[in-house]
């Protein structure tokens, strides 16, 4: 592979002209220079203008002022020499879902110029690479989260690019998937390809060798991602008390003190604003049995630190929802040799548990491994082939409309109209759930107050940063007050400020007795459930809490690895 010349931006401006509005800035005099020099990580919030940067790179976009040079091209000057030497990945990467993975490839060589002589060892080297000629065959549409990305990088590797981005290509994807995507990656940047990886995960953006961090379209840090991290030095601590996590958590992060503070097993991990003491902060807390070690920055510490920290810090549905009624030991959800078949595939294989009120029970798994299966059972959108799925002690098989109306339910990919504005989104669910007149009314108000709607009660969905639609899609699913709340990967995607944002309300959900069953992929969300299922080719192989888990595989491994190293030794088990 031939090395390849540097992107160059000097005084770069994105505007973007919208009819009855004032120009919005989406860029704003960026002037940079990234070179092949290992894989270049580019981070920030919603809204930073991180895909505005890739579209313009990859000539999607013209600036509305200043210059870019990459590999000595005009992007939209001369796009067609740059489409030979350039690979783009959007963030929805236009795979053919009725198309077989060889019959997609052929459909982008095509699209590449790419002689059929040329193709066969072409395609031999790029599955190989991938780990896809097993499956050549197999329709897109049905191949794992995982396989789709991959598939997607070898359909960009077409043509033997110079350049490759990356629009969050990490998004949807388990850990064991992400982590060979990322293998993939560093052995491009080893041949001197030069790589931009846009993400949302910044345990990532440690992976690489250079940072841009976009905040509002400004670049407020470029360089090692690493050097970033010693500007919470001495400042990043863990907290370890026999008071309730989540309740300690909610307390520390009120305080001024406090810049950021998630769950991290056992303890809470505060990161403190400057010039502010550990024993300051222990005073405020509703207990001071607490001890704490000083513990080293990540990434993500600083990353949250230097745009100023988390500034919703309490959520207002601790006001407006109502407490539900908690007995203990009184399981509200139960899945009892809870089975899914698809003609001769088994999906779901005899999975059970129980979930208590007032728990966070987290669903975890590598994608195609059933837990969006066994989740979608539970809540009565998908019929159950065995078994028994129990919610409120109603069998789903019986009573789904029922418990339809006392449940919550926010879907992977938010199930909002595009075209209706937010306003009427509102107004269409609580309809749905049959609220009307006065109190449908005060609802819908309760709702926009809490999460701040009404500077875009008159924008649709489709128009809005995926921060946005993430509040929505949970204000909507709210909306009849719900005692249980089905969350299925509701913050992929999303930054980190907005997912710390969305479990603070979470946590608020949970003090009022609001039972909480969820999936994800971020490792660190796991960290808030009470309680984890982990399941693999549709078993459940792992089950306690964070810490249980933790301590099958090493007492001071991390969510991630404990992920990678249970579901990998459960594979090994199988074909042992």
């Amino acid at each position: 592979m031939q090395a390849c010349n540097q992107i160059v931006l000097q005084h770069v401006e994105k505007q973007f002209v919208q009819k009855k509005q004032s120009p919005t800035t989406a860029i704003k005099q960026l002037s940079i220079t990234i070179s092949s020099q290992g894989v270049t990580g580019l981070v920030g919030p919603d809204g930073a203008g991180k895909t505005t940067l890739l579209r313009m790179l990859a000539g999607l976009l013209s600036p509305t002022q200043g210059k870019i040079t990459v590999a000595g091209l005009n992007p939209t000057e001369e796009r067609s020499q740059l489409r030979a030497i350039l690979g783009y990945m959007p963030q929805k990467f236009g795979l053919y879902e009725d198309l077989t993975v060889i019959e997609n490839l052929n459909l982008f060589a095509d699209l590449r110029g790419i002689s059929q002589n040329d193709r066969k060892p072409l395609f031999a080297k790029l599955l190989k690479f991938t780990d896809l000629t097993r499956f050549t065959d197999r329709l897109s549409g049905n191949l794992s989260g995982g396989m789709k990305q991959k598939l997607g990088l070898a359909c960009t590797l077409l043509g033997d690019p110079q350049i490759l981005l990356l629009d969050e290509p990490g998004v949807g994807v388990d850990p064991i998937s992400r982590q060979e995507l990322w293998n993939m990656v560093h052995q491009l940047a080893k041949q001197g390809m030069l790589i931009i990886w846009s993400t949302s995960y910044l345990d990532e953006a440690e992976q690489c060798q250079n940072i841009l961090l976009l905040n509002q379209g400004q670049l407020i840090y470029q360089g090692d991602p690493s050097l970033l991290n010693q500007q919470v030095a001495k400042r990043v601590y863990l907290l370890s008390s026999p008071y309730p996590h989540r309740q300690l958590l909610q307390a520390a992060l009120k305080l001024p003190q406090v810049s950021d503070g998630v769950i991290e097993g056992d303890n809470i991990r505060l990161i403190l604003k400057p010039e502010q003491t550990i024993e300051q902060v222990i005073t405020k807390l509703p207990t001071t049995d607490i001890t704490f070690i000083a513990t080293q920055g990540r990434f993500e510490d600083a990353f949250i630190d230097l745009l100023g920290g988390i500034e919703n810090k309490q959520s207002i549905l601790t006001k407006i929802m109502p407490n539900v009624i908690n007995t203990s030991n009184d399981i509200v959800i139960e899945a009892k040799d809870l089975t899914r078949t698809f003609g001769r595939f088994i999906a779901t294989d005899h999975v059970n548990f129980a979930i208590k009120r007032g728990e966070i029970f987290g669903l975890l798994g590598p994608n195609g491994a059933g837990k969006s299966t066994t989740f979608k059972m539970m809540c009565g959108l998908l019929p159950i082939s065995s078994g028994q799925a129990l919610v409120l002690g109603l069998d789903l098989k019986k009573s789904a409309t029922h418990v339809r109306q006392r449940i919550g339910y926010m879907a992977q990919r938010f199930s909002l109209y595009d075209k209706l504005t937010v306003q009427q989104n509102l107004a269409f669910f609580s309809g749905i759930y049959g609220l009307m007149g006065r109190e449908q009314t005060e609802r819908i108000n309760e709702m926009i107050t809490a999460f701040n709607f009404e500077p875009i009660l008159e924008q649709t969905p489709e128009s809005l940063p995926l921060g946005f639609k993430q509040r929505l899609a949970l204000a909507c699913a709210l909306m009849h007050k719900p005692e249980i709340v089905f969350l299925d990967e509701p913050t992929s995607g999303v930054d980190p400020i907005t997912r710390r944002e969305f479990w603070i309300h979470i946590n608020s959900l949970v003090e009022k007795g609001v039972t909480v069953m969820v999936t994800t992929h971020f490792m660190d969300e796991a960290e808030y459930c009470d309680r984890i299922a982990l399941i693999n080719r549709g078993k459940v192989i792992a089950l306690g809490s964070p810490s249980q888990l933790k301590q099958q595989i090493n007492a001071n491994a991390t969510m991630e690895q404990t992920f990678i190293k249970l579901v990998l030794d459960s594979q090994q088990e199988v074909t042992a």
